[in-house]
């Protein structure tokens, strides 16, 4: 694996403000509503003080279907909770209708004013606060400019939604469409139904796709192994939203650090435990973002990458 500029990857130890938890007596409950048990929310906040089983008890609520949401935020509302942590829109406005107090961080791809969640990010006031994917909007105009330079040929691209209804979907799609029609591109959208990836990569095929644009969504993270085996199968160039699915086997990613934005998160979850009023704490936007590519990965579909693209590149893994 060779990295160049990969400055903007945080680390965690550098994190301004972070406050270690270690001698404190007290069990704090933390929430967490999302699509799977989050393992980098654990190591963030263990690498602050807070262990699983010692200090901290998590309350996590799963869900694979956004209508379970609701019944979801109801059995959080009872637990007793310190603070929740939310990933996603739906989950969220889910959270904040539980007719609580208890503080609420969210880490999401939206913008929480437009939609009418906050009146200003630097203090959002109430019981919320987060982390935000994108500075304004989305990626996903990015992400299309990068898939039209790693496929320069291409004339029609696809975009993989999930099965949910949210405006943040919503959006990501008008960009991506927009971003298409100004790259020349014509756009298919192909959603998910029921986890049926094998069924959507057949009407991309079917459509003789040249590239696929994966949405960002918790849904396509958590899911990330089979995306990828099937676009790989299909060989059909696609770009994603994380480098952890770039890792595994994916072709590109254009984003920020994933591990960086939780270790925020976790800072932001010990400042709450430690008095701080969640509406007090601005949301944040992240800064600096990265491209990484996957040669491995590109050999796999037959693609060669132009070297104009690899020369943008943050990270190349071999």
């Amino acid at each position: 694996m060779r990295r160049r500029r990969a400055l903007w990857w945080p680390l965690l130890a550098t994190l301004p403000g972070a406050v270690r938890a270690q001698g404190t007596s007290r069990v704090w409950r933390v929430g967490v509503l999302g699509p799977v048990v989050n393992t980098m929310l654990r190591n963030a906040l263990r690498d602050i003080g807070y262990v699983e089983g010692q200090n901290l008890v998590f309350e996590d609520r799963i869900f694979d279907d956004v209508d379970r949401l609701p019944l979801l935020a109801r059995e959080l509302a009872k637990a007793r909770l310190d603070v929740v942590i939310t990933i996603g829109l739906a989950a969220t406005r889910a959270v904040l209708a539980d007719g609580t107090d208890v503080p609420v961080v969210f880490f999401a791809n939206f913008d929480p004013v437009a939609i009418g969640l906050v009146d200003n990010l630097p203090r959002p006031g109430g019981r919320l606060t987060g982390i935000l994917i994108a500075p304004d909007g989305t990626l996903a105009g990015k992400r299309v400019e990068l898939l039209k330079a790693a496929v320069p040929h291409a004339k029609r691209i696809a975009l993989l939604l999930p099965e949910d209804p949210s405006v943040a979907l919503k959006i990501q799609a008008q960009d991506t469409r927009q971003a298409a029609t100004a790259q020349g591109l014509s756009l298919l959208d192909v959603v998910v139904h029921k986890g049926h990836y094998e069924a959507a990569f057949a009407v991309i095929a079917a459509a003789r796709g040249d590239g696929l644009v994966v949405a960002a969504h918790t849904f396509f993270m958590r899911d990330r192994s089979t995306i990828i085996e099937l676009a790989t199968r299909h060989k059909l160039p696609a770009i994603y939203e994380w480098r952890e699915q770039v890792a595994e086997g994916g072709l590109m990613a254009y984003s920020t650090s994933l591990a960086g934005q939780y270790a925020r998160i976790a800072n932001y979850i010990d400042r709450i435990l430690k008095g701080a009023k969640a509406g007090d704490l601005p949301i944040e936007r992240p800064a600096r973002f990265g491209l990484v590519v996957n040669l491995k990965a590109a050999r796999a579909i037959g693609l060669t990458l132009p070297q104009a693209l690899l020369l943008r590149a943050d990270e190349v893994i071999e």
